[in-house]
């Protein structure tokens, strides 16, 4: 989730794709160990959630709407995650 939320500074948004890609690359090498590719279609899923969450949060609660980051970059994040 972190990869998907690590850009927000205020109200919620999802850091750009190329971006969460760096992010995934430098905790990988971080750990010194790759993730298999189930663990990246994961990882990848987790960055949707953690947007599509925080739109319902918006939605039923006090936080402000996040920007339209999910609706441009959900069907790339999507592919990623191999759904």
């Amino acid at each position: 989730m972190a990869s998907g939320a690590f850009a927000s500074d205020g109200p919620p948004t999802l850091a750009p794709v190329e971006s969460s890609a760096a992010f995934l690359a430098a905790y990988q090498d971080a750990r010194r160990r790759l993730f298999t590719a189930e663990e990246q279609e994961i990882a990848w899923a987790a960055s949707v959630w953690m947007a599509a969450y925080n739109i319902w949060e918006a939605l039923h609660g006090d936080r402000p709407l996040p920007d339209d980051a999910l609706r441009v970059q959900a069907a790339e994040r999507l592919r990623r995650t191999n759904a």
